[in-house]
């Protein structure tokens, strides 16, 4: 009876541990998730064009993607994408495949979205690049630096 109450406890215990709950984190999609969302439901857009060895990519990984604020604020009124903007993938967005035309060529080759997305006026493209988009996906906002826990909260305020 005892070693029934104690394989019952663990089962019941055992699972809290070792995974986040629900709000703990944000709730990337893709590209194509974006596009079904979209079409069910039009919401702002919040996209954030990233690279493996970005350092300053990283720190925002660590810091204010993982403040309790931000996460709420991106979760509950925004759909979030977060991209590899050195993807191989090719991407089906409204219609028209979108590739990574240097991917093959050269070194760290960027991929078509965010280059048509977050290229700045001058056609440069860095990271890290944010992009906040209404619900129609109009511009509202680029961002094309790090962006500290405050800085980030203060593009969400209207």
């Amino acid at each position: 009876m005892i070693k029934n109450l104690q394989i019952l406890i663990i089962f019941l215990v055992f699972p809290v541990f070792g995974y986040a709950q629900k709000g703990d984190s944000i709730s990337w999609i893709d590209f194509e998730q974006l596009e079904d969302s979209l079409a069910l439901k039009p919401k702002k857009t919040f996209i954030y064009f990233y690279a493996d060895w970005c350092v300053y990519c990283k720190k925002m990984d660590r810091n204010a993607f993982k403040d309790p604020e931000i996460i709420k604020k991106l979760n509950s009124d925004y759909y979030a994408v977060k991209m590899n903007a050195e993807s191989t993938d090719t991407i089906t967005f409204e219609g028209q495949k979108f590739y990574n035309q240097q991917g093959e060529n050269i070194r760290n080759g960027i991929h078509q979205i965010p280059i048509l997305l977050a290229s700045r006026e001058n056609k440069e493209f860095s990271l890290p690049a944010i992009l906040i988009l209404d619900e129609k996906f109009n511009v509202e906002n680029r961002e094309f630096e790090y962006l500290t826990t405050k800085n980030m909260l203060e593009l969400f305020a209207d």
